[in-house]
């Protein structure tokens, strides 16, 4: 009997914990739905770098992870860099367009929403503009060395 009450107990206080996510995040997306659509992503079948796609948020606020249009949806995902900009090719989640006219800045980073590494360049952030708000996204390339020669393309491409 306490057993039964036991494993009941655990399972209520389970169901509790996942419905507060739930409607957490379901607030997240209710305060966010202002921010406009994302580009349509070119059909550009190149592949890039491999990596993680780990969120994006707010920028400056590496916790405000932004909930609408599936950019705080973490993925397997591949970062093609090309002139017209950024195309994050996620698995299981809608591709990420970034175009190159929105790009802002580029950096390595600890940290972002989900995703803290031990190193303090294992992420590569990356700053942009979309209908006047400022993000970041972060990126976390399987082999470490990927980081400096993406940071560089992308910095290039700025820069162009």
């Amino acid at each position: 009997m306490k057993t039964a009450l036991g494993i009941l107990g655990t399972l209520l206080v389970l169901a509790v914990a996942y419905y507060g996510m739930y409607r957490g995040w379901r607030n997240r997306q209710s305060r966010q739905a202002d921010l406009s659509p994302l580009p349509a992503v070119p059909e550009d079948k190149t592949r890039g770098v491999e990596g993680i796609y780990v969120a994006t948020t707010s920028a400056g606020d590496w916790m405000d992870r932004i909930a609408v249009h599936e950019l705080g949806v973490r993925a397997t995902a591949d970062l093609a860099v090309s002139e017209a900009g950024l195309i994050f090719h996620r698995q299981g989640a809608a591709d990420v367009f970034i175009p190159a006219d929105q790009l802002t800045a580029v950096r390595t980073d600890r940290g972002i929403a989900g995703k803290v590494t031990a190193e303090k360049s294992g992420l590569v952030v990356v700053t942009w503009t979309h209908a006047g708000r400022e993000l970041d996204t972060g990126f976390r390339p399987r082999r470490k060395a990927d980081t400096a020669a993406l940071t560089a393309s992308i910095s290039t491409l700025i820069g162009a």
